[in-house]
Parts: structure tokens; C-alpha cells; sequence
């Protein structure tokens, strides 16, 4: 490790509004104006790439469902306060020793919670960086990282500036993305931060990726965003028929040809071969990954005994209702809670798969999963 720090199926769940998830009538939203904002310290060398980090979803897929006018003043604001936390990249090892690339956000103040960011498929970490940022404000140390293969956590190549290495011959799958990567993140984050109660954040692959963890029984308190079963028939109309086409007319046979599958086929980042092509039996299946014939890591999901909180956004074409409840109905020792939340609940237009992230449901979404990750019990 490498750092500069010191440091039986539940029945199903009756559709429920969102009280608890945003700040209380009457409560007057916190801001902080920044006159002169700072420069983004993550800028790159690619304008390209600096505005990646700046307005991340524009590049992502899906990314027409996320979007509402918005100017800089915002981003501003979330640049501003992420001056209030100490952030520093390290490495850590996975279990099977392979480096991943990680950044840790530390408040300047007391520490009084630990919180791992788990990320989607094909989604970088910095995607995940002013919410943590806002975490880390209110007292949380946060882990994001990057999978095997995607963002920092992909080999370099020999040549060139900062290149990454082809994934051509690469080897990794869904399943050693929870067991090797998010099982080491987990126990990072527990002998680090041993005295803090430590919760966990998973979007998308991230919070299916909770009950394949022989550990997940370290982790008190699980919010689970758009995270759901993706069989591609529970998919919202006419997505399920485009991600269809997508994985089996042009990604699997462009991953049998180059060896991966690129990122700008449409999925986001390139993707390791076993990853897309695990991903993909998966979406084709009824039952999503609990029809994966022999996946020993199945019997993890009956072990996770915590809170579970489970967010629907009502635009994801992706992880509909009866998608989150069918990755739910898997965690049998407790019982999730399922909130649908709309756009109008965070007082705006567009949500979407990835659009929980974005700065401007600071004073709300947030807020509330922050309050929600903090309680006791």
C-alpha cells in the first residue's frame, strides 16, 4: 500500500414517499459562496477530461436523463467546499494484491463516521467525488476507489504519457470486482478506521455487490442508490429494447473482436472482456446474478444483518421498482427499505441512473442520505 496520509424473499415493499430522505419543511437550505472559486486540483492535462470532472455525466450513458439548467455558480460552490477536506490519492492492495487506485476524504475536524463509496459498472471513481466531499464535511472518512481495470485502477502502459494498458488479455469478472476489490476495500476501511462505525454506499453494481461479501458482515448501515436485479425485461420501455441491441449486437460481438469492450461503444468506460461478458449473462437472465450457476459468493447475501436502505428514482430507466425489489428480496436476515423518490421530491426535472451524484441535491437528496447514514441503530 502506498499513501501520503497518516492516516426466503421478502414480500413485496408498498411504494413510499421520501420524508425521511429530505430536510424538514421550514429548515432553510445551507450554502456557501465562493467569490473567486478555486481551480479544480484534479485538473488534467485533456480540456477534455477537466470537463469530465467538472460536469462528469455529460459523458456518461443515459446522460440526457440527467441533466437541468444549471450554471458554474453551482459547481463553484461544490469546488469550495471540497477546500474544507483533506483529500490525498493512495493505492491498496486488493486480495489478491493487485493496486487499486483509491482517493480518502478526511474532515478537518473530528472523524465520527467511515463511509465506502462503491461505484457503478463502467463508472470512474471521480464521478463519486463532491458527494464525498460533502461527507467528508459533516465528519465521515470516505474510500472511493476504482475496480480492477477501470479509472486508476487499470495498469499503465509502457509508453507514452500516462497511458493506460490495452485490456486485451485482461482478466477479471463482476464477481472479482466484490470479491477481491470491494471485500479489500471493506477490510481497509475496518482495521483504518476500526473505532468508527462504518457504513457503506453502493450504486448500481456497487450495492448489488453488498450481499456477494464475505465481510458485509463489518458494515452497520448499507445505502443502496439505483441499485437493483438489471434482468433487461424489468428495464423501463424503450431502454430495455436499446440495452438489449446494445450488449448483444454490438458489444459482444466488438468484445470477441478487440478483446474488451470499449467504453465508447456506450457503456461508459471500457471494460475488461469477463467483466462484459459476466455483465451481460446477467442482464439476460430472469433473476439477474442469482441465476449465476455456481456463484458460491450467493450465500453472502443471507449474512448481511445491518440497516438497508434501498433508493428508487422513478426516471431510471435502469433500476425500476420491481428491479430494486428483486435485488432486495435476496438480503433475507433484514429488512429493506425501498423509497421511490421522483424529481419532483428534489425539486427538479431529471434524476436518473447516475443523477443522485450530482452537487445540486446538496441541500437535499444528500442531506438526507448523510442524516440517514449518521443515525444510530
Amino acid at each position: 500500500m502506498r499513501s501520503n496520509s497518516g492516516e426466503g424473499e421478502s414480500p413485496r415493499a408498498p411504494v413510499r414517499p421520501h420524508p425521511g430522505l429530505l430536510p424538514a419543511s421550514g429548515e432553510k437550505k445551507r450554502t456557501c459562496i465562493a467569490a473567486n472559486p478555486p481551480l479544480d486540483r484534479f485538473a488534467t492535462h485533456s480540456n477534455i477530461a477537466r470537463e469530465c470532472l467538472l460536469n462528469p455525466l455529460r459523458y456518461k450513458p443515459n446522460s440526457h436523463l440527467l441533466f437541468s439548467a444549471r450554471g458554474r455558480g453551482k459547481i463553484a460552490v461544490a469546488e469550495a467546499e471540497l477546500d474544507d477536506v483533506f483529500i490525498d490519492d493512495i493505492t491498496f492492495p486488493a486480495v489478491d494484491g493487485y493496486a487499486l487506485g483509491a482517493t480518502l476524504f478526511l474532515p478537518r475536524g473530528a472523524k465520527q463516521h467511515a463511509v465506502l463509496i462503491n461505484s457503478a459498472t463502467a463508472v470512474p471513481r471521480k464521478i463519486y467525488r463532491r458527494f464525498a466531499g460533502y461527507l467528508a464535511r459533516r465528519g465521515f472518512a470516505v474510500l472511493t476507489y476504482d475496480y480492477r481495470g477501470i479509472g486508476d485502477s487499470r495498469q499503465r502502459a509502457l509508453e507514452g504519457f500516462n497511458r493506460p494498458k490495452s485490456l486485451v488479455g485482461f482478466k477479471a469478472t463482476m464477481v472479482d470486482w466484490a470479491t477481491l476489490d470491494i471485500t479489500a476495500a471493506v477490510n481497509w476501511m475496518r482495521e483504518r478506521y476500526h473505532h468508527l462505525p462504518l457504513t457503506y454506499v453502493g450504486h448500481s453494481f456497487g450495492g448489488q455487490a453488498l450481499g456477494l461479501l464475505a465481510n458485509n458482515t463489518e458494515v452497520k448501515r448499507a445505502l443502496l442508490v439505483a441499485a437493483q436485479a438489471g434482468y433487461w425485461k424489468l428495464m423501463a420501455s424503450p431502454e430495455r429494447y436499446r440495452v438489449y441491441a446494445l450488449l448483444n449486437f454490438a458489444g459482444t460481438p466488438l468484445t470477441r473482436l478487440l478483446g474488451y469492450m470499449p467504453g465508447w461503444a456506450g457503456v461508459g468506460e471500457d471494460l475488461p472482456k469477463g467483466v462484459f461478458e459476466q455483465w451481460t449473462r446477467w442482464v439476460m437472465s430472469e433473476r439477474y446474478l442469482f441465476d449465476e450457476a455456481g456463484l458460491k459468493a450467493l450465500s453472502n447475501f443471507t449474512n448481511y444483518q445491518g440497516a438497508l436502505r434501498s433508493l428508487c428514482l422513478s426516471d431510471d430507466p435502469w433500476a425500476t421498482r420491481p428491479a430494486v425489489e428483486l435485488l432486495c428480496s435476496g438480503f433475507k436476515a433484514t429488512t429493506p427499505d425501498i423509497l421511490t423518490i421522483t424529481p419532483a421530491d428534489a425539486e427538479t426535472s431529471a434524476i436518473g441512473h447516475l443523477g443522485f451524484f450530482r452537487p445540486e441535491h446538496r441541500d437535499t437528496l444528500w442531506r438526507g442520505a448523510a442524516e440517514w447514514l449518521e443515525a444510530e441503530g
